[in-house]
């Protein structure tokens, strides 16, 4: 019995087990975990619901966009001037090409760089960042280059869909056209003009995908902005026949560069607008800045004896002469404050049309001086020679002219014969367009359609007095004047030669700046042409002989292109022009 008793008391005293501690501290730590899952998803739920949500939208919903190319650009009929073909751009993820090792098949990159015809060792610097999740490795690719780098199989290496701007007549029309950068953005000419009209914006589809990648739900659709084709008055037949016209005319002469402008008398609309040197746009590639920009509108020059009908205008608008007067210019030169003001040879007695013919700086500075000042400088305001021509194209320059308090008579004489003042190719199209157009001036156009409104209409000069200085104009194309090498067969044509010698500092050069702007047919004017040839190189400088045939060509092939039906007393002659132009 004592022996039971002590071991009853033994086990009475023993301590507890340590097994019992760790069920404790397991349930206690499983009750916290609990907890704090409780805890986490009454945040998650409660206090910040969206985060999983749009982490979950991240993976699963996706905008499809549809591809919008850059609207049209076509001539009056229709033509497309420039237009959007489908490309690729190859683009890389840096952090997957690392995280796949790509970079170690140096032979795929050889390849890649290889027909891109870049350097490899630039385009694997372009991947070595691999917390960079975006980069170009070339922009605007071929169809057919774009599948060869597919099937190059390069993790990170992808591609997407884009457009690339063609011009199908490539030099032709590229000063006026103009080009857009690798964004499709147009920076030049009527690309840069009417970029806003031209770009659209893609319709956009917002869906929700599962993890195949099929779409299970159309979230949203958003309806995008189509582009705008944009029309305009230039007949690419005119244009291609001015431009090859005038660069025959530039290389022959061996000229610095050329400028030429076809234009309707009587709505303003442009025809043709060209240069030369010019560039391809489809490759500009080492094509230096000058030859880009638009010389047609840019580029001023002093206009010489071209303006010198002003004069006469001005004459007869005052009323100081009439078609009869008679201006004494023996003996062929004189004085004005100590300046002398010539002419060629002596004319002696002349009349209006004869100052014209000959080109006389005499008649025409006597004729300046016969009339108030105001009235003879606002006519070049008015007849377009300074300002704006409407045509609103961007880098449109509007001339230089000085408006002096104080005119001297031998500066105004020298006005009078084109000197002392500078316009544009256009500005001087627009002054023969007023008069072809019976005195009344529009604004000039390069868009199809625009209506001109009465309140643009605007009449400058009378009816008889823009018809007395055409037919004036008429005599400088017939045997005696200046300008017979521009006379185009079966058809009455008056224009004006103008020859200047370029300003330098200190006084004029030996350069010359030739231009010729006529109209025609007389009898029912139709079409203005200004041809513009800049520094002519060799024995001949004078218009009539450099710009005068250039312009014969252009506005021969106009008329006839436009069905223009001939008005002149030798329209036999234009079947024997026809049948030699064939034989040659």
């Amino acid at each position: 019995m004592a022996v039971q008793k002590k071991k009853s008391q033994a086990k009475g005293l023993q301590t507890p087990r340590l097994v019992q501690w760790r069920f404790i501290t397991v349930l206690v730590g499983v009750c916290l975990v609990f907890v704090g899952l409780a805890v986490r998803a009454a945040y998650i739920q409660i206090v910040e619901p969206d985060m999983l949500v749009a982490q979950g939208d991240n993976r699963t919903i996706r905008t499809r966009e549809r591809q919008v190319h850059r609207g049209l650009i076509l001539d009056r009929n229709g033509q497309e001037l420039a237009v959007s073909v489908p490309v690729k751009a190859i683009w890389a993820d840096p952090k997957v090409i690392h995280e796949n090792d790509a970079l170690k098949d140096k032979r795929r990159w050889r390849a890649l760089a290889e027909v891109l015809g870049q350097p490899v060792e630039e385009m694997l610097a372009l991947v070595q960042n691999p917390e960079r999740r975006f980069v170009y490795v070339q922009r605007q690719v071929s169809p057919a280059m774009a599948n060869y780098v597919k099937q190059l199989k390069i993790p990170g290496l992808y591609l997407r869909n884009e457009s690339r701007r063609f011009y199908p007549t490539g030099e032709v029309s590229a000063h006026l056209i103009g080009f857009t950068d690798v964004d499709d953005r147009g920076i030049e000419g009527i690309e840069r003009i009417f970029n806003e009209q031209l770009s659209g914006t893609p319709d956009q589809r917002r869906i929700r995908r599962d993890a195949k990648g099929r779409q299970v739900e159309l979230l949203s659709q958003t309806k995008g902005k189509e582009p705008s084709n944009i029309q305009l008055t230039i007949d690419q037949r005119i244009q291609s026949l001015a431009y090859r016209e005038l660069k025959k005319g530039v290389k022959y002469l061996q000229a610095t560069s050329g400028s030429a402008i076809v234009a309707d008398v009587h709505s303003g609309e442009i025809l043709a607008m060209v240069n030369s040197p010019s560039f391809n746009p489809n490759n500009r590639q080492n094509v230096s800045a000058h030859r880009i920009r638009n010389r047609a509108i840019t580029d001023t020059f002093e206009p010489g004896s071209s303006v010198k009908p002003l004069a006469v205008i001005g004459a007869l608008e005052f009323g100081s002469a009439d078609q009869k007067t008679i201006i004494n210019t023996n003996p062929g030169w004189m004085r004005l404050g100590g300046s002398l003001v010539q002419d060629s040879r002596n004319y002696g007695q002349i009349g209006l049309t004869q100052i014209i013919k000959k080109s006389s700086n005499m008649g025409t500075s006597k004729l300046a001086l016969s009339i108030p000042k105001e009235h003879f400088i606002d006519l070049y305001h008015s007849m377009g020679l300074v300002g704006d021509t409407g045509s609103n194209m961007i880098g449109e320059s509007s001339g230089i002219f000085h408006d002096r308090r104080r005119w001297s008579d031998f500066e105004l004489a020298t006005l009078s014969f084109g000197y002392g003042l500078s316009v544009t190719t256009l500005q001087l199209a627009r002054m023969y367009s007023i008069l072809g157009n019976g005195g009344v001036k529009v604004p000039m156009s390069i868009i199809k359609d625009q209506p001109i409104s009465e309140f643009q209409k605007e009449r400058v000069i009378s009816a008889g007095t823009a018809q007395a200085v055409v037919e004036m104009m008429e005599h400088v194309v017939i045997e005696g004047g200046t300008g017979i090498k521009a006379r185009v067969p079966g058809y009455r044509v008056a224009g004006k030669t103008g020859t200047s010698r370029k300003a330098i500092a200190g006084g004029y050069g030996e350069e010359y700046v030739n231009n010729f702007a006529g109209l025609a047919p007389v009898s029912d004017p139709q079409l203005v042409v200004v041809v513009m040839i800049n520094e002519p190189a060799g024995d001949l400088y004078y218009a009539g002989d450099t710009a005068a045939p250039v312009f014969s060509k252009i506005m021969s092939g106009a008329l006839q292109m436009l069905n223009i039906p001939p008005d002149g007393r030798d329209v036999s002659s234009i079947a024997a022009v026809r049948g030699a132009n064939n034989d040659s």
